[in-house]
């Protein structure tokens, strides 16, 4: 059973009330220190031989100078932050590496949250009607997921899926263990890295028993408002929805002015949770150094909680603790934004967003990419012309496919790496990446090898209950820390589910399960009841097109926010070879589909 972290309670109800305050820049307070070669090292590594300086691995000093630290927390903590950040950004094994400091990474995260846990117990008993939370900071790498760091490979990745997790496994039980009341994924440039981080946090909470507060936090690399790894706010908040956090927001990239268009956008998008902000002190100038004023960013971030956009606010690179004393004063006549329930639709995401309402257009899943509906498509793959394969997914795109399906089970192939490999390109061309992927397999690695690769939020293809009920759980909780949607396949034990009374038995089944018992939002189940072939001469068949559409009404009246898909040519499969007869069976039996409800 999942415990609640209890320290947190009475910080959910100030959220109600106020406004609360995160601190601000760790990084740049630093910097004013002036410190040392010998201050980075201390006692404990002045005697350490490395080639390289240690100077400017801030995290070291959370073991050779913790009073440096401290005594930032105490800046901020007295200008009124009810949140500070541990020192902690860089501390993960993959971003110490660098310093080659890769196996201290847990003792950097725990003593980080330990120094931050004592300022604020301080504060906290000099004021106790207002006490003080420390935020386990886990910052985005110095490695990405998404982009490759070669140009002329593509599809290369100098770490995978599964590193970037157990980075940030060590990281965070590190932060936990020195006492964090809360975690943050701040600076997300690259949303993969992030979704690594979420499923690293809820491995921890299932194995643990225990529910950590997540503040998400992205950051914005262009004026175009995209992140570095190219998703729109939009899309990058679909990605992460999963991680049902304690709050998301924007941070660093700007200063406050060039903030306000993201967060209005996360406000609209995000209407039942709270939204936080912390930009920098203006953008730098020349000399690397922030040049906006505390009463300007004050200023600004005031008329953010004026029209009611904020919950939580703070600075990132660049702002003091008399920035944040302005802040505080700023925003203290005006109340937090207002929580409200948001509409349940099905909201899927690649560089940008794909959002289905009840009254959205039929949406079209590309089925191209796919060696068993392509025979082009299959040559391709398995002659290793990625170029051509992806030219055939570009192709679907620019046709009008709103999803692309991937599929790569061939007997001569390994399916895995060929998954890996195809959405890591597919991945690096925005043309093609701009719209969700549905990952197809008939093997539970494959999905999870594609999954994997997915900065976006795409759709699974697909579970079902043939090997029962806890194997389909296992696969589903799996799919549902990765964030992704996914398709139910109407089959159970008995085998495939061909009438009426028995589509709408299993897939009455397989929602209860999925719902009630593990919370699986219903808007992200998509039911495929299985199109079976009419005309094929044999009496129990005849009805088969009907049953479907009367089954996909069903599902629309009785399970609630699901999703109906099918595959439309299996219908006229025995009259292949004449394809005016086809059309005409697929143009009649779509009509009636759709009117039913059937999404795609």
């Amino acid at each position: 059973m999942i415990q609640k972290h209890s320290r947190v309670e009475p910080l959910q109800r100030e959220l109600t009330k106020r406004i609360l305050i995160l601190d601000g820049a760790m990084g740049t307070m630093i910097q004013q220190f002036d410190l040392s070669e010998d201050d980075f090292r201390g006692t404990r590594f002045k005697d350490l031989d490395k080639e390289g300086l240690i100077r400017g691995n801030n995290e070291i000093l959370n073991l050779s100078k913790p009073e440096v630290v401290r005594e930032i927390h105490t800046g901020f903590l007295k200008s009124g932050a009810d949140i500070i950040e541990t020192n902690t950004f860089n501390a993960t094994s993959l971003s110490q590496k660098d310093y080659g400091f890769q196996d201290l990474s847990y003792e950097l995260s725990f003593a980080g949250a330990q120094i931050a846990r004592e300022a604020a117990d301080d504060f906290s008993r000099k004021t106790p009607q207002k006490p003080r939370y420390v935020a386990g900071v886990l910052g985005p790498l110095s490695k990405t997921l998404s982009i490759s760091p070669d140009v002329s490979d593509p599809g290369y990745r100098d770490v995978t899926f599964d590193e970037v997790v157990t980075a940030y496994s060590v990281s965070l039980s590190g932060l936990i263990d020195g006492g964090a009341d809360l975690l943050l994924i701040e600076t997300i440039f690259d949303t993969l890295n992030a979704k690594a981080a979420v499923y690293a946090i809820k491995q921890y909470q299932k194995k643990h028993g225990v529910s950590i507060p997540v503040m998400i936090s992205g950051t914005i690399a262009d004026m175009a408002g995209r992140t570095l790894s190219g998703q729109t706010v939009e899309a990058f908040w679909y990605s992460l929805a999963h991680a049902k956090p304690f709050s998301v927001g924007m941070n660093c990239a700007f200063g406050a002015d060039l903030m306000r268009q993201y967060i209005e956008v996360l406000a609209n998008i995000a209407p039942d949770y709270p939204v936080s902000v912390h930009p920098n002190a203006g953008l730098p100038n020349e000399l690397g150094e922030y040049d906006d004023s505390p009463s300007h960013m004050a200023g600004i971030l005031g008329s953010f909680a004026k029209d009611g956009l904020i919950n939580i606010v703070g600075g990132c690179c660049g702002t003091t603790p008399e920035h944040l004393e302005a802040i505080v004063d700023a925003v203290a006549p005006f109340k937090p934004r207002r929580l409200k329930e948001r509409k349940r639709y099905t909201c899927l995401s690649g560089l940008q967003p794909l959002i289905i309402r009840p009254d959205s257009l039929f949406v079209n899943v590309g089925e191209r990419t796919n060696v068993t509906g392509s025979a082009k498509f299959k040559r391709l793959i398995t002659g290793g012309e990625y170029e051509k394969a992806l030219e055939v997914a570009l192709h679907q795109v620019e046709n009008g496919a709103q999803i692309i399906d991937v599929n790569v089970d061939e007997a001569m192939l390994d399916s895995e790496k060929e998954m890996h490999t195809f959405l890591n390109l597919t991945a690096s061309e925005p043309d093609i990446a701009r719209v969700p992927v549905m990952i197809d397999s008939s093997k539970w690695d494959v999905l999870e090898a594609g999954l994997k690769c997915l900065q976006g939020k795409g759709i699974v293809n697909s579970i079902n209950l043939k090997e029962g009920e806890e194997l389909f759980k296992m696969c589903a909780e799996s799919i549902l820390s990765y964030g992704a949607a996914v398709i139910v396949m109407a089959a159970d034990e008995e085998g495939q589910a061909d009438t009426f009374e028995r589509k709408i038995e299993v897939c009455s089944r397989a929602y209860r399960i999925l719902v009630d018992e593990l919370r699986f939002p219903p808007e992200d189940i998509i039911f495929d009841p299985a199109i079976f072939a009419i005309g094929t001469g044999i009496e129990e068949h005849r009805n088969y097109a009907v049953d479907f559409i009367r089954t996909v009404r069903w599902i629309k009246e009785n399970l609630p926010h699901a999703l109906v898909s099918g595959g439309v040519s299996n219908v006229s499969f025995s009259f292949r070879g004449n394809n005016r007869i086809r059309e005409a069976i697929h143009s009649v039996f779509l009509y009636h589909a759709i009117e039913a409800g059937m999404d795609m």
